[in-house]
């Protein structure tokens, strides 16, 4: 597919211009980032890894009826997605207590929760992503009462999923983070999962070990982010049980 004019460049992916209106090509890039890119590398065949596993997580919602922005993988790096209207906001599931739930509130890493806690940041990079409360995001007219009570639906819909999928396969799924866009069909707008869903938006830990396989491996320095991301697609059958590292390469 030729390459098309872009329209977006984040942290971990570019948005090019689609091949239809109201798509876009979303490519999945290898830099990896933390502590609100503070932290920064090149990890080899990330960019790989994330595109088959959020097609694998995407692909599984909608089978499910959860809408999403996904409309099919084009190469080992690009999907087509839908054009969304990104609410500005990331929405955070938590299961067990870890990384900033645990320093506000003092809970040992690890701590269930009595029940799925969704939580809400405003995306801004250069304030840090600060929490804020459901009222805010009304005055603000990030997203109305409505928006919200349909984005918490949809958000615990995602976490029973992901959960019995990574159970299935021995990972606890700890927290995990997702946007949601607007799709207008002629005069009715709904609500989508968007952007991306991937080893880089969860905390994954394996059951038996605690061992992490998710992006706090790059954060804190606990190993090979690759062999992580390796090990989850592994286990989700989206690579073969004896499939090496996956190498950075746009063939199908």
């Amino acid at each position: 597919m030729a390459r098309r004019k872009k329209i977006y460049e984040g942290k971990a992916k570019v948005l090019y211009e689609g091949p239809e209106p109201g798509t876009l090509v979303q490519y999945f890039k290898d830099d990896a980032t933390a502590f609100n890119a503070e932290k920064k590398d090149v990890i080899d065949g990330k960019g790989v890894l994330n595109n088959r596993l959020s097609e694998f997580f995407m692909t599984g919602l909608m089978n499910i009826g959860v809408p999403t922005h996904f409309i099919k993988r084009l190469n080992m790096r690009e999907q087509l997605v839908r054009q969304v209207e990104i609410i500005p906001l990331e929405v955070i599931v938590r299961n067990f207590a870890a990384g900033s739930i645990s320093k506000r509130l003092g809970l040992e890493e690890g701590t269930p929760l009595p029940r799925p806690i969704v939580e809400y940041s405003y995306k801004d990079d250069a304030l840090g992503d600060p929490l804020v409360p459901e009222e805010y995001i009304i005055a603000f007219g990030w997203a109305s009462q409505q928006d919200l009570d349909d984005i918490v639906a949809l958000a615990l819909r995602v976490n029973d999923f992901m959960s019995g999928v990574m159970h299935g396969v021995g990972i606890k799924l700890v927290d995990f983070k997702i946007e949601i866009g607007r799709i207008w069909d002629n005069d009715f707008m709904r609500l989508v999962v968007a952007d991306e869903i991937s080893p880089d938006s969860c905390r994954l830990w394996d059951v038996e070990t605690g061992k992490k396989l998710d992006k706090d491996v790059f954060r804190r320095d606990l190993g090979n982010l690759t062999d992580a991301y390796t090990e989850v697609a592994r286990r989700l059958g989206v690579l073969p049980a004896n499939s090496a590292h996956p190498k950075p390469t746009l063939i199908n």
